[in-house]
């Protein structure tokens, strides 16, 4: 699958990247971990630091997928609210859902800190805005939702975004407890401390086909070098889905552009992540070195040549968008690139076991909140190779029941038909 097309922004402005070999003998592991995004770099890594022997494969370079596409925006916050999610599973399990990501955005700071990864994880506050006046009712009430449960969250009314931005809307909740990252510096840098721990890397491994012994399987690459392992971890993205359709999954185009370094952003409080309610949503945010990063215009699955004829026209309205926001920004798009993107139907991650794969679990981080849900997984996937449990193992796995209380859920629809019309 051709997940990214144009120019990411991420590969153009690192410092140099270790490179990796291709697999040329045959070997044996513990546990297998398939693909180098972000999801298989944090399971490896946790594996690897739990003692697991591990080895980690890509059919590309290391990094070379999604993840030069990944703009970085590290939330609690999700795609879903916590209200939807209170509706659709229940108190405990929504509530649960969010405090889970709050912990695994902390989490995800203190591995870079800990293990000295400068993937320039900044901490910063989001700006959830009301794209439009019909939009506030659920905005307030997801205000409400998100202060209850012990969130740190400010609403703002138009004249408080006034003060603090050359724009104006509706309304909007300022959260606290995000963060901004280079998804490309940081899956590379747990790649590199794994390896040091001993975890054996190999780029451009394509695996072929799988077949099962007593004791585990045997992967076959494309070469025809064999790996045996007792476990297998599928972090294989959005290329699963031409593997092992799931229902839930949804495949989308997504488009984003980073300007040139600007140096100061006027206006721009605290230089917070910003997104908004519309769907599909523009989000924007700052880099390290001075870009602005916009994202957004998703629609429907396009072939990568499609893609990339789409780019020109996305690109202009994405920094139209952009400039409307922040007119006193000279801001051009220096890198521009458009990608596959995944998300779920119910909103939620799918990590766990599959028919069909024995010995092996899947982290399917679909969604916009991938990173965070990639730090979930790895632990799930650690705790379930040493016999424990997780809260995650009940939220995100591929047969999960629905909850639905129907008073609740008869409100919550009718509320979305009023803010839709």
């Amino acid at each position: 699958m051709d997940l990214t097309t144009g120019k990411p922004l991420w590969p153009h402005i690192g410092g140099e990247i270790k490179p990796y070999p291709q697999l040329e003998k045959d070997i044996a592991c513990e546990v297998l971990v398939i693909g180098s995004g972000m999801s298989g770099a944090m399971s490896a890594y946790m594996l690897t630091k739990a003692g697991f022997d591990t080895v980690l494969v890509d059919s590309r370079e290391i990094a070379g997928g999604s993840t030069m596409a990944n703009t970085g925006l590290i939330q609690f916050f999700n795609d879903k609210t916590l209200t939807s999610c209170i509706h659709t599973y229940g108190e405990e399990n929504g509530v649960a859902f969010y405090k889970l990501c709050e912990e695994a955005v902390r989490k995800l700071g203190r591995i870079c800190e800990e293990e000295g990864i400068d993937a320039q994880f900044q901490p910063r506050e989001s700006l959830y805005l009301a794209s439009n006046e019909a939009d506030l009712p659920m905005l307030e009430e997801e205000y409400r939702t998100l202060s209850r449960y012990g969130f740190k969250v400010k609403y703002l009314n138009p004249g408080d975004i006034t003060d603090k931005f050359p724009f104006t809307k509706p309304g909007a909740i300022l959260a606290s407890g995000d963060a901004a990252i280079n998804p490309y510096a940081c899956v590379n840098g747990l790649i590199d401390v794994s390896a040091a721990r001993g975890m054996r890397v190999y780029a451009r491994t394509e695996i072929d086909s799988r077949l099962e012994t007593e004791g585990g399987s045997v992967f076959y690459t494309k070469e025809r070098r064999r790996i045996r392992a007792k476990y297998a971890v599928y972090s294989t993205g959005y290329e699963t889905q031409e593997m092992k359709r799931n229902r839930n999954a949804k495949l989308l185009a997504s488009y984003a552009i980073a300007s040139q370094p600007l140096g100061e952003f006027p206006g721009w409080y605290k230089e917070c992540m910003i997104w908004e309610t519309a769907r599909p949503y523009l989000y924007m945010r700052t880099t390290a070195d001075g870009r602005v990063i916009v994202g957004g215009e998703d629609e429907d699955m396009l072939s990568g040549e499609e893609r990339i004829n789409r780019l020109a026209v996305k690109k202009d309205i994405l920094l139209d968008k952009a400039r409307a926001l922040f007119p006193e920004l000279d801001l051009q798009a220096e890198f521009a690139w458009a990608a596959v993107f995944g998300e779920t139907h119910d909103g939620y991650p799918l990590i766990g076991a599959q028919d069909g794969f024995p010995n092996s679990v899947f982290s399917l981080v679909y969604g916009g909140n991938g990173t965070v849900y990639s730090v979930l997984g790895a632990e799930m996937i650690v705790n379930r190779l040493k016999g424990l449990k997780h809260p995650g193992d009940r939220l995100f796995r591929f047969d999960r029941p629905r909850h639905t209380p129907p008073a609740k859920r008869l409100q919550h629809i009718s509320q979305e038909k009023i803010s839709a019309s």
